[in-house]
């Protein structure tokens, strides 16, 4: 009777590196839709679209992409496990920041505009992935960090930790498609060059979280 092989392992890296390529692709997308098509970014301004833009620019790139190469940051940095946890936790705070600036620029918008704020389900959402996220990483830094729970503790939080984190994170990024959509249908686009941006824009969006996803699922092989 002949041996068993030994099963094949796909390793968490060649995931990581096609989602680093989606965020470099989402970036330039995003950047040539705001600053050719929609009159560039501005948080002070006459023109109210370029505060929008603001929101937009924040919330997909601060939000999904630094969040997204936050939870990858455990198979993504070299080193031991507590740097990864610090930068896990860094760009976590960073996206944080941008969720808090992205916010203010949209309810901005919508006083400057004369629009009645959370109105739509692009709105309710954000509210709530926002509050889930600000939550989280409270309790992550407190749990973790400072003063930091007794290693059993820890361990036992890990499982649920991930798994709130990934649903907040799938949450931004319905939430996300949610708002290119209430652009698209706010702004009366039709089959331009402009179009194909945003709804590859979305596409691209709806992999990345795909991949991210899957390099929480893998290993990292060395």
């Amino acid at each position: 009777m002949a041996p068993k092989s030994s099963s094949y392992q796909i390793s968490a890296t060649p995931v990581t590196i096609f989602a680093h390529l989606l965020a470099i692709a989402i970036t330039t997308l995003v950047l040539i839709w705001l600053l050719h098509f929609r009159h560039g970014l501005a948080l002070n301004s006459s023109i109210t679209e370029k505060i929008l833009n603001v929101h937009t620019l924040l919330m997909v790139i601060g939000f999904i992409l630094i969040g997204g190469e936050a939870i990858m940051a455990y198979k993504t940095v070299p080193g031991k496990r507590n740097t990864q946890k610090m930068v896990h936790l860094i760009l976590h705070f960073l996206a944080l920041v941008a969720i808090i600036l992205g916010i203010y620029a949209a309810f901005k918008f919508n006083h400057e505009s004369g629009i009645p704020n959370l109105l739509t389900l692009h709105s309710w959402l954000g509210v709530i992935t926002i509050s889930l996220f600000g939550l989280q990483w409270l309790f992550a830094f407190f749990a973790y960090v400072f003063p930091g729970a007794e290693s059993s503790a820890r361990g036992n939080l890990v499982p649920w930790h991930t798994f709130v984190g990934m649903v907040i994170f799938l949450l931004a990024v319905c939430t996300a498609e949610a708002g290119l959509l209430e652009r698209f249908l706010f702004l009366s686009i039709g089959r331009t060059q402009e179009t194909l941006i945003i709804n590859f824009t979305g596409l691209l969006i709806f992999l990345f979280a795909a991949s991210v996803s899957l390099s929480v699922l893998l290993p990292r092989l060395y």
